[in-house]
Order: structure tokens, then sequence, then C-alpha cells
């Protein structure tokens, strides 16, 4: 039996979901699936893979089945589930959390910026995922007082924006099949140094690690390294030495906008990781360089925000799309810039 594990990146953070393909033995006797998949997947719970098997989530030679299939010889099946749970303790912390929707089966969360998503080393504590936790253990949804909070994609601690939240196996299997399939809509604001010269266009090229600095993303155009990723802008409002534009996401790799912005040459104000020579943007009087630090002390982060996004409810399977204000941060910002453009 041949198995290979893939790791799948769903958002501009680190990746969420392995992916499994294989091919059974040509000798194999007929079994349900999820019989067949437990002996194979030993860190799986059969009920997470009915789960995923109900969202589409395992597919044999290309095609969804049902939990009573019967797996035959020859086989190729395809696995895309969350990972499984970390191994450190995660704390329940009792923090406010901006929830603008909420079923049974899921709940979006609008972040702030500053807000570190899952805890990791050097940020255990304070994060959206120690809230979630403290906010899901009393839920009839959690598993004996446990609270789960399934995270189906993230976002950069100093990203602001809409994050959806699985409460369930089931709406945990059904969203992470659509960010694998890439159907999930995704919307982002964020200014730019500079004004592009395609008022909307296309950004495609290969993200990976940097060779010189493992901690940054770089972008390879001729796809030698790194993962296929695809960035689609529109210039919203031009303010002569910035622009706010739309990003709508087709791949979700880590630092996407943040690298691909840079890469043509445009990246976001206020990024201290990926932003070029301010300098090169605007004029070198003392005048110009003070009110961009004024505008900086406003908002001393990357300006971008997941604004809008869009998916199927799994249950329901209607679309759903929620949209989200910019940020008080954000809205100072680009009051300031427009101002001074006048």
């Amino acid at each position: 039996m041949d198995t290979e594990n893939i790791d799948i990146t769903t958002a501009d953070s680190d990746e969420l979901y392995e992916h499994h393909r294989i091919v059974v033995d040509k000798g194999q006797a007929l079994l349900r699936i999820d019989k067949f998949l437990m002996d194979r997947l030993p860190n799986v719970t059969r009920n997470k893979l009915q789960s995923a098997i109900k969202a589409e989530s395992v597919q044999v030679n290309n095609a969804p089945v049902k939990v009573s299939y019967k797996v035959k010889p020859q086989d190729i099946i395809t696995i895309t589930l969350p990972d499984p749970p970390r191994d450190t303790d995660i704390v329940p912390e009792n923090i406010p959390l901006n929830i603008i929707y909420e079923d049974d089966e899921l709940l979006l969360v609008n972040k702030p910026a500053n807000m570190v998503v899952h805890p990791a080393y050097s940020n255990w504590t304070g994060t959206l995922v120690n809230a979630l936790t403290y906010y899901l253990q009393n839920l009839p949804t959690s598993r004996n007082g446990e609270g789960r909070p399934g995270l189906v994609h993230r976002i950069d601690k100093d990203t602001s924006g809409l994050l959806v939240i699985a409460k369930t196996d089931l709406a945990m299997a059904y969203l992470a099949r659509q960010f694998f399939d890439h159907s999930i809509e995704r919307t982002y604001y964020a200014l730019v140094w500079g004004v592009p010269k395609e008022a909307q266009g296309t950004i495609t090229g290969h993200i990976g690690r940097s060779i010189k600095d493992r901690k940054v993303m770089a972008v390879y155009p001729n796809g030698e390294q790194g993962k296929h990723a695809v960035t689609h802008y529109k210039v919203l409002k031009s303010f002569g030495y910035v622009s706010l534009i739309q990003c709508n996401l087709e791949t979700g790799r880590t630092h996407q906008i943040r690298a691909h912005m840079k890469f043509i040459g445009h990246p976001l104000f206020g990024d201290a990781t990926y932003g070029l020579n301010q300098s090169s943007y605007g004029k070198h009087t003392a005048s110009f360089k003070a009110f961009v630090q004024n505008a900086l002390k406003i908002m001393p982060r990357q300006a971008l925000h997941a604004k809008s996004l869009g998916f199927r409810h799994p249950v329901t399977h209607q679309f759903m799309q929620f949209d989200s204000e910019l940020p008080e941060d954000f809205v100072q910002v680009l009051q300031k810039w427009e101002v001074y453009a006048e």
C-alpha cells in the first residue's frame, strides 16, 4: 500500500491540514471505508473520519463516497483532515471576543490586530485560541466540558479581520474541504506604498521560505521552489504616495499578500518585515518623514485587514457572505493620507 502525506497551506499563516493519498493493495478484501481508514490512520477517531466522509473530504478515485462504501483493491483514496491536536495544553482564558455570527456548527470572529491566533513559542497565552477555548467549554457543542475550537485558517498577529471557527468535526471537515478546493471567497483591504501601474491585476509566483531568512517568505516566479500562489488585486483609491487596494486570494500561502505586494514593488504600509525603503515612495523632506512617522504611531503594524469571507454552510450548504468594517487605526490612517494628498 502506498501512503503519502502532504501538507496543505490554507491561510496566510501556518499550514493547517494533512492530505493523505492511499492506494489500496491488490489483495484487499471488501471493507467499509471508515473501518479501513481506522486501521491506516490510528491517530484519527472514527467520528472524525465519518464527519470527513459526510463532508466529502474523503474521496475514492476522485469522487466522494458514503460511509457505507466498501473499499476495493486498487482504489485510490484521498483524505483532507484537520491537523491532530497539539501536544501542548491550551489554557482557557476569559478574553473578550468580537463574535459577529454564531450557530451550532461554527462562529465568525473579527480578530483585532496584535492578537496571535494560536499558542506557539513566545506566545503561549493571550491568543485567540485561548479565548475560544474558554468561550466554547461551556457550550452544548463542547465535548465533556472541553471546548475545542477548530481553526480552519489563520491570519497574522498584526493583521485584523474575519476568521471562521468550526465548532464540530463535521464543520471542520466541510470547511477544510472548501479551503483545500479554493472555493472560499476571501477579500482583504491593504494600504500599500506607491500606485500600481495597472488599476487591477493578478500576481502569480510560488511562495516559500527565503534562503537568506527562514522567518521570511520569498516569491519564486519561476516555480523553482515554494508553492503555487495567486493574488488578485484592484486599486480602490490612490493617495499619490500610497494606495488602498483590495486583494482576493485564490490560494492561501504564508504571508501571501505581504510577499506578493513586495514582489511587485508595492509593500504594505507599516510592514516592518516586508516593507522597502519608504523614502523611495515619497518626498525626502523632513515634513514628509514626520507625517509618515505620525501615521505609523497611529497604526504601528502592516495595514492589512481581512474584510470579507464567503463559504458554504456545513449543514445547510447555503452560501454565506460576511463583511466587516475597517478598524479604527486603519480608518484614521486613511483619513490622514487623504488630507495629505489634497
